[in-house]
Order: C-alpha cells, then structure tokens, then sequence
C-alpha cells in the first residue's frame, strides 16, 4: 500500500454515479478507470452505480460495487432514489471520501447538502463541461451548485478547457480546482506500425453515440462534398448507437444522397471488437460541435484513435484541442466551415506519408497521461484535508 493510501487509513472512498458499466461513453470509461486506478493504490473503494441486468453484470471488479435500485436518468423519481439511498446509508458517508464524477448524483447532493448529517467528512466533484453550463442557466441550480463547489473539499476537470469555463461561472472553486485528465483505457493496447499495404478503398471512421453534437453528418457532408474521383476511393464508417430522435433516420437518408460515396452504419460494437475496425481505419473524424448547453469536454476517443496510429479529424471545439495536436496529431478546422472540413479530409486521402507522421506522432501523444495520478490527486490528502 502506497503512502498516500495509508494515510488515508480506514476511511472508505464511496464513487457515486449514475454512468458506469454497461453505459458506455466518455463519463462512464472515466469512472470505471478511476475506480480501477484508486483500487490500484491500494484505496479502499466502493462503487455504487445505477442498476443494470443480470446478464450483463460483471464480478471481476478491483474493487467493490454496489448496485443501486435506479435506472441512471437525471429524472426527478431517479434522484428521489438516490437520495433514499444516500440518506438510508448515511453514517457510512458521513466519516468517508464522497466522489461525485458526473452531474446526476451532483444534483442530488444538491439538495441534501443542507443537512448537516448527509455531508461527508470529504467532498471530490470532477466536472466535465455541459453540466456546468446546466447548472449556470438556472439561478436555483447555480446558487446550489455554487454551495456544493463550496463545501466540496476537491474540484477536478480533465481539461484546461472545462476548468476556465468551470471558474468563469463558479469562481468560487478557485481555491479547490485541479485537472485529472483522462488517459487511454486500461485494457487499451497502443498498437505498433504497421507495414503498409494496398487497400482497396481508404476508410474513414467515426466512433461515437449517434447525436448531432458529435457531428456525423457533417462529416458525412464533407465527404460527399468532395469531387467524384475521390468520393470514389474511400468509405465512410460510422460506429454507435442512436440515443434518441431521429438522427439516426437522417444519417441514412443523407448517405443514400450519393450512392458513389460508400456509408457503412456498425451499430454498437463491443470495445473489445472496436479494435480491428480501428486497424482497419485509415483516419479517424469525430467533427463534434457545441450545440444549445452542450459542449465536447475533451474526448477520450481521439486518444483511442491516436493510439491506433490513425490521424484525426476533428472541429477546434471545446476541449478537442487538449487531445488532438493540431498538425502533429491530427487537422482541427474551424467549426462550421464545411469548406474548410472537406479540405482537410482532402489533404489526408491525397498525402499518405502525413497520414503515417499524424499516425506515428498520435500513438506517443496517447499515453502521456495516467489515470493513477489523476486518482492520486483525487483522494491523497493534504493538510488543509484533515
């Protein structure tokens, strides 16, 4: 056991969330690897996470998980049940590390903040960039968020991006505010060079939940913008799954446009089937956007890409920035410059030896942050912690 964890002596670490396991996306990957990072120092921590089915429940967790009786919405009935369950396990809370690394228990925090029972003896909030906006745009929830921020004894964000706009509306975290910057999955292999060899047709490939802000159909339009001839030597891959509306219907109506430009819809794919298409992938383009209260925190699937060798595509958007390097990494392009974005996807499909520079330079880029210091500076406490 390390120092930081002896000091922390018997006092629990309790993550409270309602995005983990089997939630896929960004939030839900940084809360399980910050659970397996912390369990790794030797922390003594337990998760409590929304329910989930019996068939696809997991028992090889580090550490351990509680499954808590609420479907993981930020409905009112599903704080209601969190709230239940905070207030029915309150004297394991009160002496203990309480963790909140995403908005839905943030919000039922909210309200038990104000009785003196249901406070932990320590308070980490991590923040990722849309609830801050949430939160702000109500005066109710802004004047309950900034009390939170307020006896929260630690503030993170993963990016540089969320921690100005975080401070810009919340100021009072000043004095509490780090980053934790996400990092590559944990069974995440960066994968050497590969020998070139002669493909049929380049691949384009999108990762990401299927919603307008990630920007699929402007990637879309930017390839079929481009002229016949090069429409002609490439495919467009498009992995996830709808969350809601219709966007998913229009993606397809809009791939059927020009049927000269290949479009092929994977679906969900499990993560560990996601590699061989990531191999199979000449460059990656998530062209995410900020739409409405939503904003692209950071993005930990340009890393994934990166680590895969693939240059990356992307809008200057948000926290976008802070993962892909712009001509070392990957091409960022302003948002809403469809010009701009087809020209960029241009350059790549006609220059191959700086599609396997961006490559080369992405797989370093891709592990330079770890996810057991952004744990350790999470819970290691300090003097002003006692």
């Amino acid at each position: 056991m390390s120092a930081s964890s002896s000091a922390v002596g018997d006092r629990p670490v309790f993550l409270i969330t309602h995005e983990f396991y089997p939630v896929r996306g960004g939030i839900a990957t940084f809360t399980e690897e910050i659970a397996r990072a912390s369990a790794d120092l030797g922390y003594d921590i337990e998760v409590w996470a929304q329910s989930a089915p019996p068939s696809v429940e997991r028992t090889d967790w580090p550490f351990r998980l509680r499954r808590l009786p609420l479907k993981g919405s930020h409905d009112l009935w599903c704080q209601v049940q969190l709230a239940r369950e905070l207030i029915r396990h309150r004297r394991d809370l009160r002496h203990a590390t309480v963790y909140l690394p995403e908005p839905g228990p943030m919000m039922t925090m909210m309200l038990l903040q104000f009785f003196q029972a249901f406070r932990p003896r320590r308070l980490v909030l991590t923040f990722h960039g849309s609830e801050i906006l949430k939160f702000a745009r109500s005066p109710i929830r802004r004047w309950l968020a900034g009390r939170l921020i307020n006896h929260a004894s630690r503030v993170s964000t993963l990016t540089n991006f969320t921690q100005e706009l975080l401070l810009t509306h919340f100021p009072s975290a000043a004095d509490k505010i780090f980053l934790t910057p996400g990092a590559l999955r944990s069974d995440f292999v960066v994968v050497p060079p590969k020998p070139a060899t002669p493909r049929p047709k380049i691949v384009i490939l999108t990762v990401g939940r299927l919603h307008p802000r990630k920007g699929q159909l402007l990637t879309l339009q930017a390839l079929q913008s481009l002229a016949p001839e090069l429409r002609s030597r490439i495919e467009y891959w498009v992995v996830g799954g709808q969350s809601k509306g219709n966007y998913e219907a229009i993606l397809h109506a809009a791939a059927a446009e020009k049927p000269d430009l290949s479009v092929r819809f994977f679906g969900n794919i499990p993560d560990e089937e996601l590699s061989a298409l990531y191999d199979r992938a000449d460059i990656f383009a998530m062209t995410s956007v900020n739409l409405e209260h939503s904003v692209e925190g950071f993005g930990l699937v340009y890393l994934e890409a990166s680590a895969h060798g693939l240059p990356i595509v992307a809008h200057d958007v948000g926290g976008v920035a802070e993962a892909v390097q712009h001509g070392t990494t990957g091409l960022l392009v302003p948002p809403h410059r469809p010009a701009q974005l087809a020209a960029a996807f241009e350059q790549l499909i006609h220059d191959e030896p700086l599609r396997r520079k961006l490559g080369a330079a992405g797989r370093d880029w891709a592990t330079r942050n770890c996810w057991k210091q952004s744990a350790e500076a999470l819970f290691n406490p300090t003097e002003t912690d006692a």
